[in-house]
């Protein structure tokens, strides 16, 4: 029990340790060095808890991600469009807060070839869980599937956060991307 109390506590300390430099310096400019020397243990002890830089920044990111998705599952589910974006900008916000954050996401996002599901990656099932109740309870269309709906909801998503790096392509916000999106898709007009 005492050596689980402590392997605990140790990994703790390494993510406080992250998450201080990560407030100070942004995610991209985290160093391994930094997390070891702050936490005060060695550095192959950061390996035993990560297997790299990359597999903290999926379980920091992640936990993002959750919180954003703790604060959304308690909401009402959305009468509009208008209301769905209000409750997702939080998130949009903090996935394109850095272009290495928008990086880690998309690595671990699950379409990567990944040989364990991650933090990253369960934000994912979630957030398709999450919209799909909201789109089966809501005004929205009828003809397909709610799963369905939440899956192109989830891939307009990072559709428009990646044309937000895109010099070509980040004149429309992403909000404006996504409404413009999300209308046709789950507010599709008749045709004729």
């Amino acid at each position: 029990m005492a050596v689980q109390t402590r392997t605990l506590k140790t990994r703790a300390k390494l993510i406080e340790a992250a998450q201080n430099r990560i407030k100070d310096a942004g995610y991209e400019a985290l160093r391994v060095e930094d997390v070891v020397k702050d936490a005060g243990v060695a550095k192959g002890t950061f390996f035993a808890h990560f297997k790299d830089k990359d597999a903290l920044m999926d379980h920091l990111i992640g936990g993002e991600i959750h919180a954003f998705l703790d604060e959304v599952e308690l909401m009402e589910p959305p009468k509009s469009v208008d209301e769905i974006l209000d409750a997702l900008m939080p998130s949009f916000e903090f996935m394109t807060q850095e272009r290495f954050v928008f990086d880690v996401i998309l690595r671990h996002s699950g379409a990567a070839q990944n040989s364990e599901i991650g933090a990253i990656a369960q934000t994912f099932i979630r957030h398709g869980t999450v919209m799909a109740h909201w789109l089966a309870h809501g005004p929205f269309r009828k003809d397909i599937d709610p799963a369905l709906m939440a899956d192109g909801v989830g891939a307009f998503q990072i559709q428009a956060l990646a044309l937000h790096f895109c010099t070509a392509h980040n004149g429309i916000s992403i909000r404006d991307r996504m409404e413009t999106y999300l209308n046709a898709w789950l507010l599709p007009k008749p045709s004729g």
